[in-house]
């Protein structure tokens, strides 16, 4: 059952939906999970929940603002080049304190990957798990994203898309738009991995159409502590390509770093 945060940032009053998953006393840390571009905690099904269960963990999930059932995006806004970098250092801390978890885990998908990553460079986490993760704008994804926008106006990604979103246009066109602007071009947030120190592990697929494997390799060379794991056969979501054996990686990961704390 969802329930809502009612946040107040910078003159505005958020509405996000979230929800409480998992092992509700258990000792370790709350694994948050950070959902993609195009996500919400209805698209994420019952992936953290089998994932939490297998750790022995609480897991947090959450729709950010313009998603699911939260506070929709003014249709004629246009989220900044930086909204990510806005999400990690100001509304997902915001989020922690209100629901008072302190060092959480961050599993982060897609541009849920980056905004962990932005998170983790600056605050205090216990550890960090990214899939698919985008650290600079390649070809790659940008040709994937304009595909998307003609799956989006004439074919059924719309209609796929809706039962997933109160707003299903803000949810799209927010991501959609910010990522098709010649100035997101420029997006890198290579400048801060190193400043993570957290135990961090990176999953792609040799398939991802987001994305190429330098996504990854950039952010061990960048962070040394990193961990990789790329999967053969699996394309740009490892929790709905690879569920399995992603939930056995992160729970091998993760139950080894608790067991330290």
């Amino acid at each position: 059952m969802s329930a809502f945060a009612h946040l107040g940032l910078g003159g505005a009053a958020l509405r996000l939906e979230y929800q409480w998953v998992g092992v509700a006393d258990s000792p370790h840390p709350t694994l948050v999970f950070l959902h993609e571009g195009l996500g919400s905690i209805a698209l994420w099904k019952d992936f953290p929940e089998q994932l939490c269960q297998a750790a022995g963990m609480r897991g947090l999930v959450f729709s950010r603002e313009g998603y699911g059932r939260s506070t929709p995006r003014p249709h004629k806004e246009r989220w900044p080049v930086g909204f990510m970098h806005r999400q990690a250092w100001e509304v997902v801390p915001a989020l922690l304190q209100e629901l008072g978890i302190e060092r959480p885990w961050l599993f982060g998908h897609s541009d849920g990957a980056s905004i962990a990553l932005l998170h983790a460079a600056r605050f205090a986490v216990s550890g960090v798990i990214v899939a698919a993760p985008h650290i600079m704008v390649e070809d790659i994804s940008v040709s994937s994203i304009a595909a998307a926008r003609e799956a989006y106006l004439e074919g059924g990604l719309r209609a796929r898309l809706a039962r997933y979103h109160e707003d299903i246009d803000s949810a799209f066109w927010g991501w959609n738009d910010v990522w098709l602007d010649p100035a997101f071009r420029a997006w890198d947030i290579r400048d801060q991995l190193p400043a993570i120190a957290a135990p961090l592990l990176a999953i792609q697929g040799e398939d991802d159409e987001y994305g190429t494997l330098e996504q990854i390799y950039g952010i061990a060379r960048l962070a040394p502590q990193t961990q990789l794991l790329v999967l053969p056969q699996c394309g740009h979501s490892p929790h709905r390509d690879q569920a399995g054996r992603l939930i056995d990686a992160a729970t091998r990961f993760m139950t080894g770093t608790n067991r330290s704390h």
